[in-house]
């Protein structure tokens, strides 16, 4: 599903309105009716109170022909308008007269002492501001909206939270519960600064022109079930593990062979037909006896790994889980990058020698695929001012080295020298230690299998996350550890073939 800016939403409102021969009231009439069916269906009781502040733009003429449907179907209604204009937009005004002939009166609110007596078990529909919002906002909204979100009631905003920019750092904005927005995920909304602004994100779908969809570019996606359905694809009944791809694993020290371990079977249980992994003495009867489906080989060195030799081709190589920062250790895969040209998946310690030493960086085969954690990004590409900057920082870096990168997080975003993808799946049980090492596993496995770079990380990185949350329904956040992972991938792919 693209992702667009708020200039190309317009034009594809523009070019709805011409192509389905309808007014832009036609327009927000339909925008407006998703809003109130999702309210009425989750709000089901009829003394249910509203509050509904609207702007005066467009998006406060959402609020007005939602307070409208509410009215007319015998809800509580109190309506605020705030104005931030001179002028109202005409279709604000042609809604609000729609207002007066249901006869549901308004009030003006133009300071923040103005703000109304709502009760704690009311619901506030947000309408102030949406996606056109290019200025900081006057000083008494600012107080107006610290006004609502100091308040105790369940608050929902219509297409954005009020305050929020979608292509800027946002420093004040409602902490909506609910954000009610309309046919397209917004990028913003899946970015660690807003994350106090957004609770829970409804896609609403508003029936935009599908031709005028797809002829405007983007280069942000969001990827969910249907795009990996695309993107998956299924074995055939001759495969034999030989077609099916061969994934070496360089890892582990002494004490972090577990990551081995992890990435190992994660790989395995990904598809790929055989894995390898190569990891320092300590690390044999370990993976020996915890992944007997893995071929071993070892180092000469008991505790770390110091010369990385193998007499085989692989499909695709991951390095540096549990690797460790040694001197003997930098060297090696200092040694490696120089005589490898096989796509790598790099991770962890790897990551923070290449930090370390980033004139290796021209070394890393193209299309290799980057998995650092926060931290190891900002090692690799420097400090940033906010995550619109961090993303500008690793699309450049990405096209710089010809890599695919991941920013990893709550929304983990895959970055290749073209487009940037927003991953829908996952949740906070995921937070736990040896998760990327499970990750670069599924991600090595995929690259294995034949897919292209961009192709293997949005695949590991949906299946990661919906392990996690398919899982909820066996257990809570808490509870879910790195190899449970593993343990609900199957269940993934039954999903995807469902």
């Amino acid at each position: 599903m693209k992702i667009f800016n708020a200039e190309k939403i317009k034009e594809l409102d523009k070019l709805t309105i011409e192509k389905q021969q309808i007014t832009s009231l036609d327009l927000m009439e339909r925008a407006a009716l998703q809003a109130f069916l999702w309210l009425v269906n989750h709000f089901q009781d009829k003394k249910t109170v509203y509050h509904i502040f609207c702007g005066d733009g467009n998006n406060g003429g959402d609020g007005l022909v939602i307070a409208r449907l509410l009215k007319q179907n015998y809800f509580d209604v109190h309506v605020y308008i705030v104005p931030f204009n001179e002028n109202f937009s005409t279709d604000f005004n042609s809604n609000l007269g729609r207002l007066k002939e249901c006869n549901l009166e308004y009030e003006v609110i133009s300071e923040a002492t103005e703000f109304p007596n709502i009760g704690e078990n009311h619901i506030i529909i947000d309408a102030i501001f949406g996606i056109g919002l290019t200025r900081e906002l006057a000083g008494w909204i600012q107080k107006l909206i610290q006004k609502i979100n100091y308040h105790q009631s369940f608050k929902v905003s219509i297409d954005v939270p009020s305050g929020l920019f979608l292509d800027k750092k946002t420093t004040i904005a409602i902490h909506s519960d609910v954000v009610l927005t309309f046919q397209f995920p917004k990028l913003a909304f899946y970015l660690p600064d807003n994350e106090n602004f957004i609770a829970e994100i409804v896609l609403l779908p508003i029936d935009l022109d599908v031709k005028s969809i797809e002829s405007i570019p983007s280069t942000y996606y969001y990827t969910d079930l249907n795009k990996i359905k695309k993107r998956y694809k299924p074995i055939s009944k001759f495969s034999h593990k030989g077609t099916q791809g061969h994934a070496l694993l360089i890892g582990g020290c002494f004490g972090k062979i577990g990551a081995m371990v992890l990435a190992s079977q994660a790989a395995l249980r990904s598809g790929c037909g055989l894995a390898t992994v190569f990891v320092p003495k300590c690390g044999y009867e370990i993976m020996q006896t915890a992944t007997p489906e893995a071929m071993v080989i070892t180092d000469e060195n008991y505790h770390k790994i110091t010369n990385i030799e193998f007499n085989f081709q692989p499909k695709a190589i991951g390095i540096g889980m549990g690797i460790g920062q040694d001197d003997e250790t930098t060297q090696a895969f200092h040694h490696f990058l120089k005589n490898n040209s096989i796509p790598l998946v790099i991770d962890a310690d790897a990551l923070n020698i290449l930090s370390e030493n980033q004139n290796w960086l021209s070394l890393v085969p193209k299309n290799s695929i980057l998995t650092p954690h926060p931290k190891e990004l900002e090692r690799l590409i420097g400090s940033w001012n906010d995550d619109f900057d961090k993303i500008e920082k690793v699309k450049t870096f990405a096209k710089t080295y010809h890599l695919v990168v991941l920013i990893k997080g709550a929304y983990t975003l895959i970055i290749d020298e073209k487009n940037v993808y927003v991953n829908s799946s996952g949740n906070q049980a995921l937070a736990t230690g040896g998760s990327g090492d499970v990750l670069s596993g599924m991600i090595t496995s995929f690259r294995a299998q034949g897919y292209l770079a961009v192709d293997a990380a949005l695949l590991g990185v949906y299946f990661h996350g919906r392990t996690a949350d398919i899982a909820m329904n066996d257990m809570g956040y808490e509870g879910f550890i790195a190899s449970d992972i593993i343990k609900y991938l199957g269940k993934v792919f039954l999903e995807l073939k469902s």
